[in-house]
Formats: C-alpha cells, structure tokens, sequence
C-alpha cells in the first residue's frame, strides 16, 4: 500500500518586488481642496521556481484623480516565494491564487499606504479582496472564453 506523503504549505519569503510612486501634476496637487476618486486594479501571476517552490506576485495599480486630474499612481508588486508540495495539481491553482494572495496582500496594504503617506498624501486603506471569490469568477470566465490559465484580475 503506497503510503501518502505529508501535505507541505510553507511562507518562505515576503518581500516588495518592485515599487514605484508618480505624483505628475506634484506640486499643485497638494492644493488641491477636492478629495481624490481612488481606483484599484489587481493581478495576480504565479511562477514555478525550483521544485516544490513557487513565486506568487500581487500587483496593485492605485490612480488617485480629482477630475481629469491625476494626483499620484502608485504600482507595487509585492511577492512571496512558498514552498508547496504533494498538492493535487487541482489544488494547486486555487492554492496559488487564493491562498498564497491571502498571505501577500496585508503586506501589500502596508507597503502602499507607507508610500503615499510619505509622498504627503493622507493613507490609503485598501479594502479586503475575497481572493476565492476573484478566482471562481475568473475562472468561470476562463471557462467561458475557452481560455486555460485563471488569472486574478478583478473588475472595478
């Protein structure tokens, strides 16, 4: 009787990939009365880095604009490298792009609310994402489209 191997699910690495902060119309914007529409795009993207280890990078796009005018645009790529093994293959999609986000995006909250503070905006508090839910849609989409790989891309 082949005997099952022990489930592993391990945070090796959280860390910030890649940050960058533009404040175009800066230093006007600071006079501004008119509080900033602030808009949210996310991704999520996944790569196999060495057996058993996987790279999971959140990607956050934050534009904040008061009419046609951009106030600052923030982009941060916050990442984690997880060990993963003896994982269905099925479960592992949803581990990837539920469960490894869940751990990366508190990080990520952090890293961008620090950055715009020190730029001399007031934080920005990004609201909670339901990763499970982001992921059934997608990949109902994915399903839809006859496309394979599930992407987390919301809508806002």
């Amino acid at each position: 009787m082949k005997e099952q191997q022990q489930r592993i699910f391990n945070i090796e690495k959280i860390y910030v990939k890649d940050l960058s902060l533009e404040i175009p119309n800066a230093p006007l914007v600071f006079l501004e009365a008119e509080a900033p529409k602030i808009d949210m795009q996310l991704q999520i993207n996944d790569k196999h880095i060495n057996e058993g280890m996987y790279e999971v990078v959140l990607t956050a796009t934050i534009t904040a604009k008061t009419k046609d005018k951009t106030i600052f645009l923030v982009e941060a790529l916050q990442a984690g490298i997880f060990q993963i093994r003896n994982l269905e293959e099925a479960e592992m999609a949803s581990i990837l792009n539920i469960v490894c986000p869940n751990v990366i995006f508190p990080y990520m909250r952090e890293t961008i609310s620090d950055i715009v503070t020190r730029a001399g905006f007031p934080p920005v508090i990004l609201s909670p994402v339901n990763f499970e839910a982001l992921y059934n849609e997608n990949k109902r989409q994915a399903m839809t489209n006859g496309s394979e790989k599930v992407t987390g891309k919301p809508k806002q």
